[in-house]
């Protein structure tokens, strides 16, 4: 039997431990670790463990992972959301459906300090929701512009995702922020287009609206979020004017956004502990994935399947875009079924070579990697609030736990629409990822 044929039975034995919901990170381990066995022999096996995992987490690159979920843990706990949606509603919150925009923009802006969707999703909802609620906001567009809101942090810079796909493709995670921006606009934008076209359709959806506030009120709320600006700007402002590294970055924002959430009380009795505990357990489950995620491609590497598969969509003589539609639905199927960070590094070391042996719109090679990382990126943001997993509508379901779980998967419904909308965008206009990377990456 040949090790290509190995690799689909272990690819096809992996997809059955996921259906009887064995964690990704040990589906992925098991399914490697048996598979290098089946090709190579339990010796190699061993020398490959007995080196690869400490190469792995000891890379430079990926200590910016602990360092950014804390920072997103600080920026829970230091009350920065509140401050967000308030300078929000002060400029939208009187339109009929402003307020959920003011949510949308608020999880932007929290999304640019915390890099998690998930993260983003519930603290955003925390506040938000309720005054949704009050505000007479139909519960399908008050949890559907949420869950969809939510998706921008792994979008808008810095995004631990992005940092993920950066190593896997040997990217400049740099580059990769700098080329997030305008689609992390967009998807914004999008969103609070996709609220005013519902509450034009259905006036009831978007509730009264709130008293409209003075020029000085509205100022008042954007002093109010001065800690957010100076993080969001130190950080990444650091990284572009040649101060720090994206590492020393985060660890500078980590410090920053821990001083704001101490100065703001958020970290009195156990609020430490819960940061702490929080950063180590999404750091010990990012890890584990990569882990398994290791294993895996490694024992696909050494089964040549990943390389037989691109020489196979090469020979078939399919044109660049059939192949990236074909990419871009085995994505949106996955999505159903898996969280983003699993289906970038699942996916990413076979699709990735693909996409760079052919031609699209003459771009170069790093130029192909980054616009494939940003249309990819959005793809997988898709996933978080599609059924039957959308992370996202679980996290927003888990809140609300009066409006029934069907009712959030309709209110995603129209933003999933402006997501698809935005994915065809990016697809036949590569400079709106890589226009910003022109500009001021080199």
């Amino acid at each position: 039997m040949s090790s290509s044929v190995i690799g689909l039975i272990m690819g096809a034995v992996m997809m059955g431990m996921l259906a009887l919901r064995v964690q990704i990170g040990i589906a992925m381990f098991l399914t490697g670790a048996l598979g290098y066995v089946w090709v190579s022999g339990l010796d190699p096996l061993l020398a490959y463990l007995k080196n690869a995992p400490y190469g792995r987490f000891s890379l430079y690159d990926l200590s910016v992972v602990p360092l950014f979920l804390l920072m997103g843990q600080f920026a829970t706990h230091g009350g920065l959301s509140r401050a967000l949606f308030k300078a929000g509603n002060a400029f939208m919150g009187h339109w009929r459906g402003g307020m959920a925009m003011a949510g949308v923009g608020a999880c932007a802006g929290f999304g640019a300090i915390c890099g998690s969707s998930l993260a983003t999703a519930a603290t955003m909802s925390h506040v938000v929701l309720p005054e949704l609620k009050h505000h007479q906001y139909k519960d399908s567009l008050a949890t559907g512009s949420l869950a969809a809101g939510g998706t921008l942090g792994i979008l808008i810079p810095p995004s631990v995702p992005l940092v993920i796909y950066a190593i896997l493709a040997e990217q400049n995670i740099a580059k990769l922020f700098l080329a997030a921006f305008i689609p992390g606009i967009l998807a914004a934008v999008g969103y609070m287009v996709v609220i005013a076209i519902i509450c034009r359709i259905d006036p009831a959806a978007g509730g009264p609206g709130s008293p409209r506030h003075t020029w000085a009120q509205r100022l008042r709320t954007v002093i109010d979020t001065w800690p957010v600006m100076l993080i969001f700007a130190v950080v990444i402002g650091g990284i572009y004017g040649g101060l720090f590294t994206p590492t020393e970055a985060a660890a500078v924002g980590a410090l920053a956004t821990g001083l704001t959430a101490w100065r703001s009380g958020g970290l009195k009795g156990d609020g430490l502990m819960a940061c702490i505990y929080g950063t180590a357990t999404g750091t010990g489950m990012m890890f584990l994935i990569l882990l398994g995620a290791d294993m895996l491609n490694s024992f696909m590497s050494l089964s040549q399947l990943p390389t037989e598969a691109a020489a196979w969509v090469q020979s078939m003589g399919l044109g660049p875009f059939t192949v990236l539609l074909a990419i871009i639905v085995i994505y949106l199927v996955l999505g159903c079924v898996m969280d983003s960070l699993s289906m970038i590094l699942l996916t990413v070391p076979i699709f990735l070579p693909i996409v760079l042996g052919m031609d699209y719109w003459g771009l170069g090679l790093e130029e192909k990697a980054i616009w494939f990382g940003m249309v990819a990126l959005v793809v997988m943001e898709v996933g978080l609030i599609t059924p039957p997993v959308g992370m996202n509508v679980y996290i927003i379901s888990g809140i609300a736990k009066d409006v029934p779980m069907g009712t959030i998967f309709r209110g995603v419904l129209p933003f999933l629409a402006s997501d698809i909308i935005r994915i065809g965008l990016l697809v036949l206009f590569p400079s709106i990822s890589l226009v910003a990377l022109w500009v001021f990456g080199g």
